[in-house]
C-alpha cells in the first residue's frame, strides 16, 4: 500500500510541475512573456521542493515547516491550474495531495 501511495505522489508531484508550465504557456502575453513564465514557474517550482522537500534535501525541516512547504507548492500548482481556467482540475489537485499526504502520515511514513 505505502508503494502505491508514494508513486501516486510522486505522479501528483509531476502533475503540479506541469500545472505551472500549462499556466505559464497559456497566459494573455507574448510569447517571450509565455516562454518565460511556462518554464520559470515549474522550474522555481522544483527548485523550492529540491532544497525543502525532496528526501535528499538541501536544508533539512522540522516536520510542519516541511509540511507546509508542500502543502504552499501543491496549492500554488492548483491556483495557478485555477487561473489558466481550470479550477476543477485545481481543486482536485491540491485534495488528492491532500487526501494521499494523510494516508501516508497515517501509515507512518515521514513527512
Amino acid at each position: 500500500m505505502t508503494a502505491l501511495l508514494l508513486g501516486v505522489i510522486f505522479l501528483l508531484e509531476l502533475a503540479v510541475l506541469g500545472s505551472a508550465g500549462y499556466w505559464g504557456f497559456t497566459l494573455d502575453a507574448g510569447w517571450p512573456l509565455r516562454l518565460l513564465a511556462g518554464l520559470g514557474a515549474p522550474l522555481v517550482i522544483a527548485v523550492v521542493w529540491g532544497l525543502f522537500c525532496s528526501p535528499r534535501a538541501t536544508v533539512t525541516l522540522p516536520d510542519p515547516a516541511k509540511l507546509a512547504v508542500q502543502a504552499a507548492c501543491f496549492l500554488t500548482g492548483g491556483v495557478l491550474l485555477a487561473l489558466a481556467g481550470h479550477a476543477v482540475p485545481g481543486v482536485a489537485l491540491v485534495a488528492l495531495w491532500a487526501a494521499d499526504k494523510t494516508a501516508l502520515t497515517l501509515t507512518g511514513n515521514p513527512i
